[in-house]
């Protein structure tokens, strides 16, 4: 059994915020630290005082991606089996509380599908994206094929996908893998700002407003706008609705419950 802590956890007011550290593997993502992120994803996500996630890593890595003294593990495992990513993945997918990653540095298969997970990514100028999986005869099976097709469009996705070439913060920008492009030495305040600017609007809102943004990339459009519709509805019942009204009517900070 490993000793390993390859995860720092910290809770700064409505705002967890996850570090991915194990700087001598690059962050690679192990078995060990795949069950802490979903151990503190969860522990957050049933944490009513934790409104946002942020995802880190250290400041020269992201994350390489999987790794590979674990990867010939899965080799020959059935096609229908689970992979030791997959809980990751699938928690990441129907998360309730917007994620945030905070990427500097090399942020490659594994790394590159989380930032593409998550809600919303800010890279540093030093970010390096990209699923280099080709090169190792795979494909990037965390859902990176189909997340940056939705995120790229389907000639820059294919261009990464086909080729494992690595592109820069500039033009994750410009094709719309990251929201916003900072220093190195302000993502993580940059990213931890933004999370607690989401936090502060109404819980229930941003969880809907945030449902009905992910049906866009799995249903029609007239289904997609039955799912606004309906959230829309629900809003308009909620405590939260009353309170941001009266707030603004009377020129007070609102005191949203979630309700």
């Amino acid at each position: 059994m490993s000793n390993e802590k390859p995860l720092l956890v910290e809770r700064h007011g409505p705002v967890g915020v996850l570090t991915l550290d194990r700087p001598k593997a690059h962050n690679a993502l192990s078995r060990t630290l795949i069950s802490a992120l979903v151990q503190a994803l969860n522990e957050m996500e049933n944490d009513g005082r934790i409104r946002v996630v942020v995802i880190a890593g250290s400041e020269r890595t992201f994350c390489a991606g999987a790794d590979i003294d674990e990867i010939t593990t899965m080799m020959g495992v059935p096609v229908l089996d689970p992979l030791p990513i997959d809980p990751l993945f699938e928690l990441l997918g129907r998360y309730r509380k917007p994620t945030v990653a905070a990427v500097r540095g090399l942020a490659l298969g594994g790394g590159c599908e989380i930032a593409l997970a998550c809600d919303i990514a800010i890279a540093g100028q030093s970010a390096r994206f990209g699923v280099p999986e080709v090169a190792l005869g795979v494909l990037p099976g965390a859902g990176g094929t189909q997340r940056l097709v939705h995120a790229l469009g389907k000639a820059k996705a294919m261009k990464m996908l086909l080729t494992g070439d690595h592109v820069d913060a500039d033009y994750a920008y410009a094709a719309g893998l990251v929201a916003e492009v900072v220093s190195d030495t302000d993502v993580l305040d940059h990213a931890t700002a933004l999370a607690n600017r989401i936090a502060s609007n109404g819980p229930l809102a941003v969880q809907l407003a945030m449902n009905s943004a992910r049906n866009a990339f799995e249903a029609t459009l007239a289904q997609g706008l039955t799912v606004e519709r309906r959230n829309f509805h629900i809003l308009l019942s909620s405590e939260d609705a009353q309170e941001g009204v009266d707030a603004f009517l009377a020129k007070r900070p609102p005191q949203f419950t979630g309700q």
